[in-house]
């Protein structure tokens, strides 16, 4: 089968999305039924995505400006993915878009309905999302979650046959145990013991009430240090806001962005990892986490209840300060109760992998291509 895999996540900085649309092609590139092929919606930046690919991913150099075609694609069934390929099976959109086709079979991956739930928390950007999943159902699409969270909400929220909503659990972004971090770039951070929390800033991370979980057990545990790294998003002010309320404010770090190597000593090193999100459609950083041996905090949030369990990681209901608070306090001063954690996660991450994400896709591809 020809596959036209849409990879526009991979450039610029690496998202939860981006992570995905490489795992997954990764895998998917070593099925020998397959041909897949990564294009952009993208004209200026498009040639840049050929060297983010994974060896034996396919390129597709196609002219696809993302804003007139997604202005396009919002009302219209024009123009088509043959336009600029006829031979195309079936064409995956991976990050809640997908081109409409005359004779392809299409695949449209929904990560999450925080744009229908909590559309307070979306930038405008991305509140077009629910109206073009929409469309593409409309069109024939099968739509892939990454829970039977975000299947079952999906199922309840648009106008869909049951059966052509398919959940495959995501792997977890590379990780390697034994790589070189000698350039990771955590120097004031080495000898130190910290908490860590990672991802984009925004709403839906909620950093502002692990900021007050933090100044509430800080106390107890006066060399313990904060950690948040992440790109800033439209949450920025709010957790600099609520940084500078409390009384631990120069125990809170903010990194920003970081790097691959720096990304996986942080996830090593730190005491604790803790996730307070108020929704999830999966769940990346816990999990990478877990791969890594470091125990977990998290709210049960979305399909995180589902992603993670009460046996490998502390689970609160989200907005529970105090539960988050005493969470945390639990791991970091019982060291007994920590390696329990650790190596209960160690062998739940273990059940994830790119692979069975690849094969769940492929045949999803069947279905939606007739094969």
């Amino acid at each position: 089968m020809k596959i036209a895999y849409e990879a526009t996540a991979l450039l610029g900085m690496r998202t939860g999305v981006g992570e995905f649309c490489y795992g997954a092609l990764e895998a998917l590139s070593r099925i020998s039924s397959l041909e897949v092929n990564a294009f952009a919606i993208s004209f200026r930046n498009r040639y840049l995505l050929k060297k983010e690919l994974p060896d034996g991913a396919g390129f597709n150099d196609w002219i696809l400006p993302a804003r007139p075609l997604h202005a396009m694609w919002e009302r219209f069934d024009f123009p088509k993915l043959e336009f600029w390929d006829s031979t195309v099976d079936v064409v995956h959109g991976t990050n809640f878009v997908v081109p409409p086709t005359r004779h392809a079979g299409k695949v449209v991956t929904v990560h999450d309905l925080t744009t229908v739930r909590f559309p307070e928390l979306c930038d405008s950007a991305t509140l077009v999302f629910p109206k073009m999943v929409q469309r593409a159902i409309d069109g024939g699409a099968f739509v892939h979650t990454p829970s039977q969270f975000v299947a079952e909400e999906v199922i309840e929220n648009f106008r869909v046959d049951p059966d052509k909503v398919v959940a495959i659990h995501h792997g977890i972004p590379r990780i390697d145990p034994g790589a070189d971090l000698s350039n990771a770039q955590v120097h004031p951070l080495a000898g130190k013991k910290f908490i860590l929390a990672l991802g984009t800033v925004e709403p839906r991370k909620d950093f502002p009430l692990l900021v007050r979980a933090f100044d509430a057990i800080s106390g107890e545990i006066p060399d313990l240090l904060l950690v948040i790294a992440g790109k800033d998003g439209w949450g920025s002010q709010s957790l600099a806001s609520a940084v500078a309320r409390v009384k631990s404010r120069s125990r809170i770090i903010r990194l920003g962005y970081v790097d691959q190597p720096t990304r996986q000593w942080l996830l090593k090193h730190a005491e604790v990892f803790v996730y307070p999100s108020l929704y999830e459609g999966f769940g990346f950083p816990p999990l990478e986490a877990m791969s890594l041996g470091t125990p977990v905090v998290s709210t049960n949030s979305g399909a995180l209840g589902e992603v993670l369990s009460q046996d490998c990681a502390i689970l609160v209901e989200p907005g529970d300060i105090d539960g988050l608070a005493s969470g945390i306090l639990k791991v970091v001063s019982n060291a007994s109760d920590a390696a329990t954690l650790a190596s209960a996660g160690l062998d739940h991450a273990s059940r994830f992998s790119w692979d069975k994400c690849a094969n769940g896709l492929a045949s999803l591809y069947a279905l939606a291509g007739g094969k």
